[in-house]
């Protein structure tokens, strides 16, 4: 092989390496962390680590292929307007929770959702301008139902 074309192919090999690198991170770092509290049927502040799921992308993606998820781990879908939702579980293998949440930070409904069941949907029914999961039992344990209220602590942009 000549050198022009090795110092090509090497150039091709590092462009493609830095392309992959570049769109890998920007996949993954699509999503922030940030910490909400819920006050319980008790009056006591639960926290929780939520990632933040407010592009379409990441909404759509959800919690998909993983495998588990932290015992105080959840996922916080934030929605541009408080409307009608609905969630499945396509290829999701965590059994879930998920509460829909008003647009004042009140929990009005909370469904178990069955891992990888597509033939079910969960949809809201009514307006929502949050999406809550997390792992199933999740809001029992912690004594948290309809009603309870959700502090965003500033995770919130909007």
């Amino acid at each position: 092989m000549s050198s022009k074309k090795l110092y090509s192919f090497i150039l091709l090999f590092y462009l493609l390496l830095f392309f992959f690198n570049t769109s890998q991170t920007f996949i993954f770092a699509q999503n922030r962390f940030c910490e909400i509290i819920i006050v319980n049927n008790y009056n006591k502040k639960i926290n929780l680590i939520v990632e933040i799921a407010e592009t379409s992308d990441s909404q759509a993606k959800g919690l998909m292929f993983r495998k588990n998820l932290d015992k105080n781990k959840g996922m916080l879908f934030v929605f541009n307007h408080e409307t009608f939702h609905e969630f499945w579980m396509k290829n999701t293998y965590i059994p879930l929770n998920i509460a829909y949440i008003s647009g004042n930070g009140v929990i009005n409904e909370i469904y178990n959702m069955k891992p990888l069941d597509t033939s079910i949907t969960y949809p809201s029914n009514k307006k929502a301008l949050f999406a809550l999961e997390v792992n199933k039992d999740w809001f029992k344990n912690n004594n948290i139902s309809e009603g309870c209220r959700v502090i965003f602590n500033g995770c919130i942009r909007k």
